[in-house]
């Protein structure tokens, strides 16, 4: 964490000076804003945690409830969230109140007695080493308490307005605010109070039922299993041995429970078979009260029994696979000829099972890909384009979920004797493990992805993928870090350059200097050509450099100036930018870094935009026109937008 650049800091330093339309935020819901989201979900939050980071855009997210959220229905953060996490700037502590999954156990019918389970296998939670970030197991709703502690200490000190519910919209051709929100007070006071209030642009994070989609006509397809469940989650006795871990449990029966311990060390979370659902059942079977539920379980795991002392909070659903058929207000056939002005995120956009721990997951991810773009657009970055990206990069990846949680759930569901063999779903689990871990997203070429030309020199970053992290050591001060680590969720595009290798033979160890230099003082440089005059250099793009060699070997006096900016008031020098390779693995070989060098650029949501070699500065100048619009001053990027 770096702080004291705009003067000495005694207090909070994760507290960031409040700024543009954070200093005189008024505490009641406007007439106007720049955003208004609906929803305080886990789509709707790190969706206002991002714009939070943009202080001249007024954002504004409100919920139906009269406060926050006590019980939260999703609880499995994969690999790629606490990434994300880590990039909000409270990965660390929620890993220490999480479980943390390390390995997960399958329980089958003992083949000598069909009437009882027992043990069959153990995997690891992340058997190749996906991420250097674990698998966890947290209450939805701690998760909304930190990203409402990162926008409440970002620069525009956003909060969320409660007791609001979202009612109907119209939408203008023409006009500073075209989108008219109707809404209706549900708490306090002035409950039952209508307000009309315009927006630039809404975002429905409303949920499976959203008023928001219904409103813009978007329609969910997919359909339904016929199959039920029963969720609770638990304090209970019991003499079942792997109740601390994750378990698939399939009884002689044919009934079936994944069980997720829950942090703390005494609650668990059971996902119980309730079997098939006839097709003119109409609902009947979410009226299964939790004794059901718990009678149920105890059926399952013979010979072991269940006690429940307590149960927190519990569900009944049928599965169902939905998407919509896209993810903004334009329809299909008028795409590419005017701009989006609502967009739905998370459940509004698909819905699956609740086993494969994708919900909250990729709900997060939408909202962390239309943040950042919101943000650009609003704060005079980018052209409105740039915001018909978000539903076709997301609505691939939502079919994608779905049509793995159809193969996920359906397994699941079946009785022992249906597998192709006795391994077959601990098989699955392993060999698809990359994908509920998020990271098989995988975004097409498009004017913020390049397309693949020069992959070869970093075949370890693809492009359209997220950026995998790997340790690097700081030259400045000799500390090992993680290079990705410090990609802060702050709305700046990563430029990573790594030095060409100089015991290479005909290496051109002076191309990363030519490039350095010409990033500073040429006109058509990025740096130059879109960061404001009035601005620090590195507000817009974050620089970096990767040298080959041990950091001893590196003199930071020699280091271009490209990667030592001077910033803030007092004009200091940010060493924070010069790394090189970490001899216990490197950097280089475990990303296939070409022995020339290479550009690495790399999205403010974390995924790799394009790959250039180190002489391509056309190329990258002419990658950043199509994103980026001429800089106006900070004071006037909002009368700009």
């Amino acid at each position: 964490m770096q702080f004291h650049h705009h003067g000495y800091v005694s207090t909070d330093p994760r507290i960031q000076p409040a700024a543009g339309v954070g200093l005189d935020r008024p505490d009641e819901l406007p007439d106007e804003m720049d955003v208004l989201i609906v929803g305080t979900g886990p789509a709707g939050m790190i969706t206002a945690a991002q714009l939070a980071q943009f202080p001249t855009v007024t954002t504004r997210i409100i919920e139906r409830r009269p406060g926050r959220l006590a019980i939260g229905q999703a609880d499995g953060i994969q690999a790629r969230s606490v990434e994300t996490f880590q990039a909000f700037g409270f990965a660390e502590r929620i890993v220490a109140e999480a479980y943390r999954i390390t390995e997960m156990a399958f329980w089958k019918p003992d083949p000598n007695d069909h009437t009882r389970i027992v043990r069959a296998a153990r995997t690891l939670d992340d058997p190749t080493g996906i991420s250097e970030f674990p698998h966890l197991l947290v209450n939805q709703a701690r998760v909304l308490d930190y990203f409402a502690e990162a926008m409440i200490n970002a620069p525009t000190r956003m909060r969320p307005d409660y007791g609001y519910e979202f009612g109907d919209l119209e939408i203008a051709d023409a006009g500073d605010y075209p989108v008219t929100v109707t809404l209706a007070r549900t708490s306090g006071e002035h409950e039952g109070e209508i307000r009309t209030v315009r927006a630039k642009y809404v975002v429905g994070a409303d949920g499976a039922h959203s008023r928001v989609r219904d409103r813009i006509g978007c329609v969910p397809k997919g359909d339904k299993a016929f199959h039920a469940w029963g969720v609770m989650d638990a304090l209970a006795v019991t003499d079942f041995p792997d109740i601390r871990t994750k378990c698939a449990i399939q009884s002689g029966s044919g009934g079936n429970i994944l069980h997720i311990p829950r942090e703390g060390g005494y609650l668990f979370r059971m996902y119980v078979d309730l079997g098939e659902v006839p097709e003119d059942d109409n609902g009947k079977v979410r009226e299964t009260g939790v004794e059901a539920i718990i009678a149920q379980a105890n059926e399952i795991m013979r010979p072991y029994t269940l006690d429940v002392r307590e149960v927190a909070w519990h569900s009944v659903y049928e599965v169902g696979h939905r998407v919509t058929d896209r993810f903004d207000d334009v329809p299909v056939e008028e795409a590419g000829t005017r701009t989006p002005r609502v967009f739905i995120t998370g459940d509004a956009c698909h819905t699956h099972s609740a086993k494969a721990g994708q919900g909250m997951n990729v709900s997060m991810q939408d909202g962390f890909n239309l943040g950042w773009k919101l943000g650009h657009v609003l704060a005079g970055r980018s052209p409105e384009t740039l915001l018909a990206t978000y539903s076709a990069e997301r609505q691939v990846i939502a079919q994608n979920l779905i049509d793995f949680d159809r193969q996920w759930s359906s397994m699941m569901a079946k009785r022992p004797e249906e597998f192709a063999s006795p391994s077959e779903l601990e098989d699955f689990y392993v060999k698809t493990a990359e994908f509920p871990a998020g990271f098989m997203t995988e975004y097409r070429p498009s004017m913020i992805v390049g397309e693949p030309i020069h992959q070869s020199l970093a075949s370890g970053f693809p492009i359209g993928k997220r950026f995998k992290s790997a340790p690097v050591v700081r030259v400045a001060d000799a500390n090992p870090v993680h290079l990705g680590h410090h990609h802060r969720a702050d709305g700046r595009w990563r430029v990573y350059a790594f030095a060409a290798d100089p015991t290479a033979v005909g290496a051109d160890v002076s191309a990363l200097d030519r490039w350095a230099r010409w990033l500073a003082t040429a006109p058509e440089s990025p740096l130059l050509a879109y960061t404001p005059k009035d601005a620090d250099i590195d507000s817009v793009f974050d620089v970096k450099v990767v040298y080959r060699q041990p950091h001893t070997g590196v003199d930071l006096a020699a280091v271009p100036a490209a990667f030592l900016p001077v910033v803030g008031p007092f004009r200091l020098v940010d060493y924070e930018k010069v790394y090189a390779t970490d001899p216990h693995l490197d950097i280089f070989a475990e990303r296939g870094i070409d022995r020339r060098g290479a550009i690495v650029v790399v999205r403010p949501d974390q995924y790799v935009a394009t790959v250039l070699p180190l002489t391509a500065t056309a190329e990258l100048a002419e990658f950043f026109d199509r994103i980026m619009l001429p800089p106006c001053t900070i004071e006037s990027a909002r009368d700009n937008a």
